[in-house]
């Protein structure tokens, strides 16, 4: 297959995964009456159930003895299980309890924590519009502070945790698929035990109607639809190539908090949206010169050759 059909389903894969995150509060928002805590449990429980098959249907279930051979892949996973977990629940409680735009803006900002989080943990020099961008999405913060009174820390703790799951994930040698299904397994022992001695009545699926039963189901699919329609991104394009789609997802999620959803935009909050979505325009910006120096010097390198 000639690289541009490669190319051009890596950037339907893309679009496919992060459209499915951004519109996941519609789902989120069909089971308001099951708490979040009940949700989460559904959500590692059926996702579990899910990946074992698919990883056994797609032959990589041998994978996982290479994860339970090593003790510090078992311990990062869990790690990063936890807060993948911690991530999971906030996000869910935001959504069902009408805070979907600081939802939105945790993903905005996410690009930007992960930048600072490479300067701080990974030595990584950070260039100057990177710094500005960042400088920006500060700005954006303390704005918000000085005109509420209040920390936005639902969006805070929603890119700091994705950021530092995704700092860990990049430290670990593991595939997608096997590497998420082990954080379910790490997970699954406390769904399961919650399950069974705490869950509301509505996880309670020999008495619910078949209809709150398949929603509650679904949580599986809603979770590890995006990841495979990303990993099949992350096969056939550039990892450059694949960032510039990872703001369809807050996008979409905005969209529908200020106009589905009627959650009020002040004027405050949106003077912080636009500082964050500045400071990742020329995050962008310099994301995208930066790919293409790199293309530059590898074209010279094989020239020479």
């Amino acid at each position: 297959m000639s690289a541009k059909p490669v190319a051009f389903a890596g950037m339907f894969y893309a679009i496919a995964a992060y459209t499915m995150w951004g519109i996941a509060p519609l789902y989120f928002k069909q089971i308001t009456e099951v708490p979040p805590t009940d949700i989460l449990m559904h959500r590692v429980i059926w996702s579990a159930l899910l990946l074992c098959v698919l990883l056994v249907a797609l032959k990589q279930i041998g994978k996982m003895k290479a994860i339970f051979a090593s003790k510090k892949l078992m311990l990062s996973l869990a790690a990063a299980s936890v807060l993948l977990g911690a991530n999971w629940l906030l996000f869910i409680w935001a959504i069902n309890s009408n805070y979907m735009l600081e939802a939105s803006l945790g993903y905005y900002i996410n690009p930007i924590i992960n930048v600072f989080l490479g300067r701080l943990i990974l030595q990584e020099r950070l260039r100057p519009l990177q710094k500005f961008a960042v400088l920006l999405a500060i700005a954006g913060v303390v704005n918000i502070i000085v005109a509420h009174g209040t920390l936005p820390w639902i969006a805070l703790t929603l890119a700091c945790t994705f950021s530092v799951y995704g700092l860990i994930r990049k430290q670990i040698p593991v595939e997608p698929m096997p590497g998420l299904f082990m954080e379910t397994l790490v997970l699954l022992p406390f769904a399961i035990l919650y399950w069974a001695m705490f869950a509301g009545e509505q996880s309670n699926m020999l008495t619910n109607d078949w209809e709150l039963n398949g929603w509650l189901l679904a949580a599986g699919v809603v979770t590890t639809m995006p990841l495979l329609a990303f990993n099949a991104a992350a096969k056939r394009i550039l990892f450059t190539t694949l960032g510039l789609f990872q703001y369809i997802g807050p996008t979409l999620m905005f969209i529908l908090a200020v106009w589905l959803y009627q959650e009020p935009l002040e004027p405050a909050r949106l003077t912080t949206f636009a500082l964050v979505w500045v400071g990742l325009l020329l995050f962008s910006i310099d994301a995208w010169r930066g790919f293409r120096k790199q293309r530059k010097v590898v074209a010279s390198v094989v020239t020479e050759e």
